[in-house]
């Protein structure tokens, strides 16, 4: 075979080579393009994808109507103790911070001048007694001596004279004998009213005087009940006053520094308006038997003016505020997404009182701002279910690689 047949015959064969392999490849070429043309396709169309959201209930029951106020603890009954006559502390009877009861001795003061005094006014009344005594024995025998005609008529008037005017003298030794008892009273100095002592400003061997300017010696403040004074705007002042009649209405307090509430009721409303800040003075009253809420305290109220019955209530958060009405997302028969014109009644904290829906209904909550009406929605608790489910496939198809492991390998040390 010479050379030039030799060449022929490799430029056939490379030519047959390079077309079979041209036309393979355009095979295959022609498959990704055209999944990849598909796959793009369904991609850009956003009609047929869903937009991930999170729903609630729209839910009924009976709602209770609540103002916000910012208040102060204050006690019912605050007594400052001071005495009444200048003197000296004897003993103090209690100690700061105790609680008393009312009728509970306080303080006692040095009585000795009262009990002089008393015994001074006591020892004049028996004298006064004793003269009176004297002189009814002379009106009696004024009386025989007239009927025996020895004396006359002006001397009986003259005996009766002098009766009526020691009783009347032995009547103001009896009144100087209570002056003198009400003087040593205030000695001992007890307490008018229950409550908690506070600091006690005076030590045996002080002197205290009845001074208006003067410290108290003690305060006694009522800790149970206490009450929350709070301003009420005037705007709530009629909803205020329909509460007190109320009997389901009440009252919540938190303390700022505190996780727990308080319930009472709503007791006074004051008198007039304030015409500088247009509020009312409101106070409610609270039990306080584990002394939790201190006067001078601030508190947060939550007052209930109102309950509304069957209220369609849903999160606030899910509203729409638009300029002419509001409005919801909610999930429609066809799983998709539908605009609801809403009628807001009340709204409080993270609740909102609404018409236009009815309860059950599938309000759209997280994801409406991506949404357009008629647009498909797909819950987030299905993608929690795929998720789930998928997780469970992983792991079933690696136990099923496990099993398989052993076959493999004695495959493979057969070979």
């Amino acid at each position: 075979m010479n050379k030039t047949k030799i060449l022929l015959i490799l430029a056939v064969t490379a030519g047959i080579a390079g077309g079979a392999y041209a036309l393979l490849n355009k095979k295959e070429t022609g498959k990704v393009d055209g999944s990849s043309g598909a796959a793009q396709g369904a991609g850009n169309n956003p009609q047929n994808k869903p937009v991930t959201v999170a729903t609630v209930l729209a839910q009924k029951r009976d709602y209770a109507v609540k103002l916000a106020a910012n208040g102060v603890v204050t006690a019912l009954n605050i007594v400052e103790i001071r005495p009444q006559v200048t003197s000296t502390i004897a003993k103090v009877h209690i100690k700061e911070g105790q609680f008393v009861r009312a009728g509970d001795v306080l303080f006692t003061l040095d009585s000795r001048a009262d009990e002089v005094n008393l015994a001074k006014a006591q020892a004049q009344l028996e004298k006064e007694l004793a003269t009176l005594a004297d002189n009814q024995r002379q009106l009696s025998r004024s009386k025989e001596l007239f009927e025996k005609k020895f004396v006359a008529q002006s001397a009986v008037d003259s005996a009766q004279t002098v009766v009526q005017a020691q009783q009347a003298v032995a009547t103001g030794a009896k009144t100087a004998v209570a002056a003198a008892r009400v003087s040593l009273s205030y000695s001992r100095i007890v307490a008018p009213a229950a409550g908690r002592t506070g600091i006690i400003s005076v030590f045996p061997g002080s002197l205290v005087q009845p001074s208006g300017t003067a410290i108290p010696m003690v305060t006694i403040t009522q800790m149970d009940p206490i009450a929350i004074t709070f301003p009420l705007p005037q705007r709530n002042l009629p909803d205020a006053l329909e509460s007190m009649k109320s009997k389901d209405s009440f009252v919540i307090a938190h303390l700022p520094d505190n996780a727990s509430q308080f319930k009472g009721k709503l007791q006074f409303i004051d008198n007039a308006v304030d015409a500088a800040s247009g509020t009312v003075k409101v106070k409610a009253v609270f039990d306080n038997r584990e002394m939790k809420l201190w006067p001078g305290a601030y508190a947060n109220i939550e007052l209930s003016v109102q309950t509304i019955k069957d209220a369609i209530v849903v999160p606030q958060d899910a509203i729409i505020v638009g300029a002419r009405a509001n409005s919801v997302y909610v999930v429609d028969a066809e799983g998709k997404a539908a605009m609801r014109q809403v009628k807001l009644l009340h709204s409080f904290g993270p609740d909102a009182v609404v018409t236009g829906i009815e309860a059950g209904t599938k309000v759209i909550l997280e994801g409406k701002q991506n949404l357009r009406p008629g647009a498909l929605i797909k819950e987030r608790n299905e993608d929690a279910k795929e998720e789930k489910s998928a997780g469970k496939s992983v792991k079933s198809d690696a136990k099923s690689n496990l099993g398989s492991a052993p076959s493999a390998a004695s495959a493979a040390s057969a070979s």
